[in-house]
């Protein structure tokens, strides 16, 4: 009868295999620290290069303006929805889901809630670019208080 046993440490840190683990774990970590590094530096590198990642958006700002016309004019998310084409991206070229239809709804109407809110996020953004730390807000009114 051939029983597997694991390798001593594994399970029991008094084990003799505990020094093989910390080492294997130790190295492990170093590892993971290097591909954080690297990880940062290239994304700081493409950055100062003004390429930024991320997919490229589904919904064009053409596209949404299409949706909210047509819809304005009593027209269905799913009776527009065949007549968008994706532009870039892997999914070049076929209509954009229902449901990304309706995030970039939500999504505008949010912008268009709070558009303040979005004029602040552009402005911490270029103070960013520029090497400047944005400073603390003034409270504003609650919108649900007013």
């Amino acid at each position: 009868m051939n029983v597997h046993r694991p390798l001593p440490g594994i399970y029991d840190p008094t084990g003799p295999g505990k020094l093989l683990f910390a080492f294997f774990a130790a190295m492990a970590e170093t590892e993971r620290e290097n591909i954080r590094e690297s990880t940062l530096e290239g994304l700081d590198t493409a950055a100062r290069k003004g390429k930024h990642g991320g997919r490229p958006p589904v919904i064009t700002d053409d596209m949404l303006h299409t949706v909210l016309r047509r819809r304005a004019g009593g027209e269905s998310v799913e009776q527009i929805q065949p007549d968008l084409i994706i532009p870039t991206g892997k999914r070049k070229g076929q209509n954009p889901s229902v449901a990304s239809i309706y995030r970039a709804l939500a999504e505008h109407a949010k912008r268009e809630a709070y558009p303040e809110a979005v004029e602040q996020a552009h402005a911490d953004f270029t103070a960013l670019q520029v090497g400047e730390v944005p400073g603390p807000r003034p409270a504003t009114p609650d919108r649900a208080s007013l």
